[in-house]
């Protein structure tokens, strides 16, 4: 069932706790839409298995038995134990408002257990292979400031553990780039990230080159007609250099960005200080990448032990 087939008062509250959401938790348009479609299919399930539409007064008396139901309709209709987890949890956040803001306990929505999933892990390239694919960026460009803003792009990813849309969100007002840069990243978030000289002189070099204006309200990367540089070139960038260097498909501009946080932990640096300086809100996001280590350093043992 589709959000348009809800009744007028259980979308006026819905879009209640979204307009919350993007106050409280300056959640992006991307966050919102996704709650909103998971919340939405998730009410839509519960009108259509009761047979009614009761407004939020059945949104009070939900049932153990009905969030069971919904769960397991949703993997009959082929969504991932993943894509559960996540509608499952935006599903609790929202009750968990409208509990406090009606007075009631939704016991049964909250008690729901989330499906167990296989977390994928990061799949960050070698040390030698990101260095080959900065070099290999810039000679896929024909004109030579192109060439230069592309590899200035990959080396923020790859040297400051950016985000693409971090990346390409900085403006003329960030030029030239400081030892330390301010990011905003996800829930408006703000970090400082050092700027190692190879990035700054990555960026010097594409701005001496770039034959548009620099102006402090205009994006930094530009694209070859001037507006804001769209972060699907990066991407079919780095696609034509992994297929030259024979890497896998796992090496996409986010790839560059688990590869500086993996880079980091393998020569010692300290987990609470990735985290800080990927933006990460949990721990538990970061560690993933001690499981990536622990399964190099494992290969590593096996290949090189003389009784392994």
């Amino acid at each position: 069932m589709t959000e348009t087939q809800l009744t007028d008062q259980t979308h006026a509250v819905l879009e209640a706790w979204l307009d919350r959401m993007r106050a409280l938790q300056a959640a992006s348009e991307a966050t919102i839409s996704a709650y909103r479609r998971d919340v939405s299919g998730f009410l839509g399930f519960l009108t259509r298995y009761r047979g009614e539409t009761g407004g939020t007064a059945m949104l009070k008396s939900v049932t153990q038995t009905e969030m069971r139901a919904w769960m397991a309709d949703a993997r009959k209709q082929g969504l991932s134990a993943r894509s559960l987890a996540r509608a499952l949890s935006a599903v609790k956040t929202f009750f968990r408002w409208l509990g406090e803001r009606d007075g009631f306990e939704p016991t049964a929505v909250l008690a729901a257990r989330s499906p167990k999933y296989t977390r994928k892990l990061p799949r960050p390239l070698a040390e030698d292979a990101a260095q080959a694919m900065i070099d290999r960026v810039e000679m896929q460009a024909k004109d030579g400031w192109v060439a230069a803003r592309d590899v200035a792009v990959v080396t923020l990813l790859y040297g400051c553990g950016l985000r693409i849309s971090e990346a390409l969100g900085l403006t003329g007002a960030d030029a030239p780039l400081p030892e330390v840069l301010r990011i905003r990243g996800k829930g408006d978030k703000e970090r400082l990230v050092p700027v190692l000289p190879a990035a700054r002189k990555a960026v010097d070099q594409y701005l001496a080159l770039c034959p548009h204006p620099q102006e402090a309200d205009a994006p930094l990367f530009r694209g070859v007609r001037g507006g804001a540089l769209n972060s699907r070139l990066i991407a079919k960038v780095m696609e034509q250099a992994r297929l030259q260097l024979g890497l896998p498909s796992t090496a996409t501009p986010h790839a560059l960005r688990h590869s500086f946080a993996t880079h980091l932990l393998s020569a010692g640096g300290d987990l609470r200080a990735i985290q800080e300086l990927l933006g990460h809100a949990s721990l538990s996001t970061t560690q993933a990448y001690t499981a990536v280590d622990t399964s190099r350093l494992m290969d590593v043992y096996r290949n090189a032990h003389p009784k392994a």
